[in-house]
């Protein structure tokens, strides 16, 4: 028996001030634990891309986001790592306003969050994340990760 295909979507957020960057590191997910990711989290049925970054933003760090004050700067294809795992496609998203203070309202979830230099983003960062900020760097917003051949 073949299980059914499917595809998750989630929508990220990168924070930026000035020259600096905010990271989580990530803890007790099961999912790139110890690693430094973005505010983010899968789309829910009904829902778009926009409002999903909206509600991830305030859920994970407390941020209140005007959906005008988004900038989709990247795509991604994302490719499964077992034959378990689900394919995504990930909207990265930029922001410099928001209103809040920034505060880890997941604790569970996240060691702690951090601002980083935007050109410098730590070893430990998710590649994909990394890879993503490089192409909206490059103006390319389109790309692929973790697929055959790559």
């Amino acid at each position: 028996m073949t299980s059914t295909f499917k595809r998750v979507s989630v929508a990220h957020i990168f924070f930026t001030r000035q020259d600096q960057v905010l990271l989580l590191k990530r803890q007790n997910t099961g999912h790139n634990d110890n690693q430094y990711g973005l505010p983010a989290g899968k789309i829910d049925r009904g829902e778009i891309a926009l409002q999903a970054a909206v509600r991830e933003a305030f859920e994970e760090c407390g941020a209140v986001v005007d959906p005008d004050d988004l900038c989709l700067i990247a795509v991604m294809q994302i490719g499964a790592p077992h034959p378990e795992a689900d394919e995504r496609i990930d909207f990265f998203f930029r922001t410099t306003r928001w209103n809040g203070e920034i505060t880890n309202r997941e604790p569970d979830k996240c060691q702690e969050l951090s601002w980083f230099p935007l050109h410098s983003l730590p070893d430990t960062t998710i590649p994909f994340i990394k890879q993503a900020w490089k192409n909206a760097q490059q103006g390319r917003w389109y790309d692929t990760f973790n697929y055959e051949g790559e």
